[in-house]
C-alpha cells in the first residue's frame, strides 16, 4: 500500500467539521484507495468499529441500487436513526454514477444524490465523505450542489516523493523512471516497460478519451484526440485556441474551429487530464487572456500520448513542478516581466509566479545551466521583478542547493521533489 499521508491528513483534519467530504481527481489517481483503505484503516486503528463505517462503491454491481438517492439515503437513515447514540462514517464512492429520481412522496419533485446528501449531513451523528472523477459534477458545482458546505480535497496522481516513498533505491535512476512513466498508482506494481506502457495507453485510450466523449456527447473523438496530441506536445509552450485550429486545420486539410478547440480544451481540463496556467503581468499586475500553456495533470500519460516520441525532459521537468506547485494548493501562474533596457520592450518570461495567501514567490524551472548565454536566459527574467519576493532556479544539474551572489536561490530538484528543501 503506498502511503498518501498528504492526502489522508487533510481528511483527518476536517473529520466532523459539518461538511461533506468532498474527493475528486483523474480517473485511477488512487481516490478509492485513500477513503476505502487507508482513511478507513485509519478509522479502525482509532477504534472505530467497522459496522459504524458505511460503504457504498457505486460502481460495483452489488451497490448498483443505491444510485437512486432516495434508496441511499433511506438506506442510511434506517441505521443511524435506530442508533442514534452512535457516530457513523458513510463513504460514497464514484458518486457521479447516481440518477436524478422523481420522490413521488413529496408531489413528484425531480431529486439528485446532492439533495439527498445534503439531506443526510443534517445528522449530528453522521459523517459524509464523497468520491467522484467527473469534474462537472464534482468540481465546477460543488458550491452551489452542495450548497456551500463541503470541503473538497483534489488528489492527483503520485508525486515523486509517494512514488520515490515505495519504489526506494536510487534517486536518481527512479526519477528517470517517473518522469517516463509518471505516477499513476498501479504503474507502481508494474516491472515490464511494456506492460507499463500499455497500462497508461489504454488507461487513456478507453477511460479518459471514452468519459470525455460519452460526457459531453462529442461528434468528432478524432479533432479530440487531434488537440491532446497538440497539447502533449506543446507543454510548457504559449499558445492558444486559435494557435491550435489553425495548426491542425493545416495539419489536417479541413478547417477546425477555435471555438470547438476551445470548449474541448475544457472538457478535458473538466476531465483532470491537462491543467491550464494563464500569464501573469507581474509588474502591472493584470492576467492575459492568450496565450497560456497547458499542462498534464500525469506526466505518463502525456508520454503515452506522444508514444513516447517525444522525451523533452526540459518541458516533462516544468511539467512535473507545476504538478508538484499546484498539488500543495498553490495558485500558479506563468510570470511575465517586460524588459525596458536598451530602448526596446522585451517581454520575458518567468515559469512560475507561485502565490500563497501574501506570500510569492518567482520559480524558473532549468534542467541545465551549462554555459553563460543559457544562465543568462534563465537568471534576467527573475532580475527584472523589482520586488524582494524569494526568487528560486530549480535545477537538475547541481548536487546540492545554494544561493547564489544575487541572492537567488538555485534548488536541486529531485531535493524540491523530496520536500527536503522549503521553498517559502
Amino acid at each position: 500500500m503506498i502511503k498518501r499521508d498528504f492526502y489522508l491528513k487533510k481528511l483527518i483534519k476536517n473529520m466532523w467539521n459539518g461538511e461533506i467530504k468532498v474527493i475528486t481527481g483523474i480517473r485511477r489517481c488512487g481516490k478509492s484507495v485513500l477513503l476505502f483503505d487507508l482513511f478507513y484503516n485509519y478509522l479502525l486503528s482509532q477504534g472505530v468499529e467497522d459496522n459504524r463505517i458505511l460503504r457504498l462503491e457505486l460502481d460495483q454491481r452489488r451497490f448498483y441500487k443505491f444510485r437512486n438517492p432516495i434508496t441511499l439515503c433511506e438506506y442510511v437513515e434506517g441505521i443511524i436513526n435506530n442508533n442514534k447514540d452512535e457516530k457513523y462514517f458513510l463513504f460514497v464512492d464514484e458518486v457521479q454514477f447516481t440518477i436524478k429520481v422523481k420522490d413521488e412522496d413529496n408531489g413528484g419533485i425531480e431529486v439528485s444524490v446532492y439533495d439527498m446528501l445534503n439531506e443526510l449531513k443534517s445528522y449530528k451523528n453522521l459523517d459524509v465523505y464523497v468520491t467522484g472523477s467527473n469534474s462537472k459534477m464534482l468540481s465546477k458545482d460543488i458550491s452551489t450542489e452542495f450548497r456551500g458546505r463541503s470541503t473538497q480535497i483534489h488528489v492527483y496522481p503520485l508525486s515523486f516523493s509517494e512514488f520515490y516513498s515505495y519504489t526506494g533505491g536510487d534517486k536518481r535512476t527512479a526519477f528517470e523512471q517517473y518522469m517516463l512513466y509518471g505516477g499513476m498508482p498501479r504503474i507502481t506494481a508494474l516491472n515490464d516497460e511494456n506492460e507499463k506502457k500499455a497500462y497508461l495507453k489504454n488507461l487513456y485510450d478507453e477511460l479518459y478519451i471514452k468519459d470525455i466523449v460519452e460526457r459531453n456527447n462529442l461528434e468528432r473523438e478524432d479533432v479530440l484526440n487531434a488537440i491532446l496530441d497538440f497539447a502533449a506536445s506543446q507543454i510548457g509552450s504559449l499558445t492558444n485556441p486559435t494557435n491550435i485550429s489553425n495548426a491542425l486545420t493545416s495539419m489536417r486539410n479541413e478547417k477546425i474551429n477555435s471555438a470547438m478547440v476551445s470548449s474541448y480544451l475544457s472538457y478535458a481540463i473538466d476531465a483532470f487530464l491537462i491543467e491550464m496556467a494563464k500569464r501573469y503581468d507581474v509588474k502591472g499586475k493584470t492576467y492575459f487572456n492568450y496565450p497560456n500553456k497547458y499542462y498534464y495533470t500525469d506526466i505518463g500519460l502525456r508520454n503515452a500520448r506522444l508514444n513516447y516520441r517525444q522525451f523533452d525532459p526540459g518541458h516533462i521537468m516544468e511539467n512535473i513542478i507545476y504538478n508538484e506547485l499546484v498539488r500543495k494548493g498553490y495558485s500558479v501562474d506563468v510570470g511575465v516581466v517586460t524588459d525596458r533596457r536598451h530602448s526596446e520592450k522585451i517581454q520575458r518570461e518567468i515559469d512560475f509566479v507561485v502565490n500563497d495567501a501574501d506570500r510569492r514567490i518567482y520559480i524558473q524551472s532549468a534542467y541545465r545551466m551549462d554555459n553563460e548565454k543559457k544562465e543568462s536566459s534563465e537568471l534576467q527574467s527573475l532580475q527584472l521583478t523589482g520586488d524582494f519576493f524569494k526568487k528560486i532556479v530549480i535545477r537538475m544539474d547541481i548536487p546540492h542547493s545554494f544561493y547564489d551572489e544575487n541572492g537567488l536561490f538555485h534548488c536541486n530538484l529531485i531535493d524540491f521533489l523530496l520536500e527536503d528543501t522549503d521553498i517559502f
